[in-house]
């Protein structure tokens, strides 16, 4: 019973060592990202004037680098990324293919994004923290290019070759979103102030401007009040780093 009572002892202050209030600190550092964005969507449109059916599929590489200020329980990020694609669109009205509103090829965008992530470190030893990840990031499109059937490439806020219900050119601005982040992380102490950080995040798109735009030209040609998105854009990512705690 007394051996029982040691183990349960042991037990919960184990706990309490892993689980106890964090000590209060700040720390910075810089490092790098790479990752993968995925978007598989599906618009549908059923109206007086047509019916419409929409595909997009993406495949994104995205690297960068980052840097990040921590108070022990979040963590604000500024992201530079870059990311390369291949997309295909494909437009089906009344049940047949339209050629002049579908697209494949390949893509590139530059962003600048803020991050800010929630998080609660558990210490395991002297040296490995580990904590999870929950937070979001804005994304501020810079740049958004494609390459067109010929292969030449474009900005694709010209106006030339994408534009939106009323034929008006898209904002560069309509592609900035939001990201929900959710993962978690490990840091590694090479000295007292000194210390390397891995996070794993999975991250899921909230609807952008130009995907709002889509939806009201669909709702114009179709004459469907409420056209129908389903599909998701999300994908994973890793940011590698070091750090200095002051």
């Amino acid at each position: 019973m007394k051996k029982r009572i040691c183990t349960v002892l042991v037990c919960l202050a184990s706990a309490t060592a892993v689980f106890a209030l964090p000590e209060f600190g700040l720390s910075t550092g810089a490092g790098g990202i790479l990752g993968g964005h995925f978007t598989r969507y599906s618009l549908r449109a059923n109206g007086q004037a047509a019916s419409m059916n929409a595909y997009q599929t993406m495949n994104q590489f995205d690297y960068g680098l980052f840097a990040f200020f921590d108070a022990t329980f979040a963590t604000l990020g500024i992201i530079f990324q870059t990311g390369a694609n291949n997309f295909d669109e494909s437009v089906y009205i009344d049940g047949t293919w339209n050629p002049d509103e579908s697209r494949s090829g390949q893509g590139w965008e530059t962003i600048l994004g803020i991050s800010l992530l929630g998080r609660w470190p558990f210490r395991l030893n002297e040296r490995v923290t580990v904590f999870p990840l929950l937070g979001m990031d804005y994304l501020i499109s810079l740049i958004q290019r494609r390459s067109d059937e010929y292969g030449l490439i474009y900005n694709r806020d010209d106006g030339l070759r994408e534009a939106d219900k009323n034929d008006n050119a898209f904002h560069i601005s309509d592609w900035n979103s939001f990201i929900v982040r959710l993962g978690g992380g490990v840091e590694l102490d090479l000295t007292d102030r000194i210390f390397l950080r891995g996070d794993l995040l999975y991250g899921i798109r909230l609807m952008t401007g130009w995907e709002r735009k889509n939806l009201a030209f669909m709702r114009g040609f179709s004459g469907d009040p409420s056209p129908r998105l389903g599909g998701l854009s999300s994908g994973p990512s890793v940011r590698l780093s070091t750090g200095w705690r002051f």
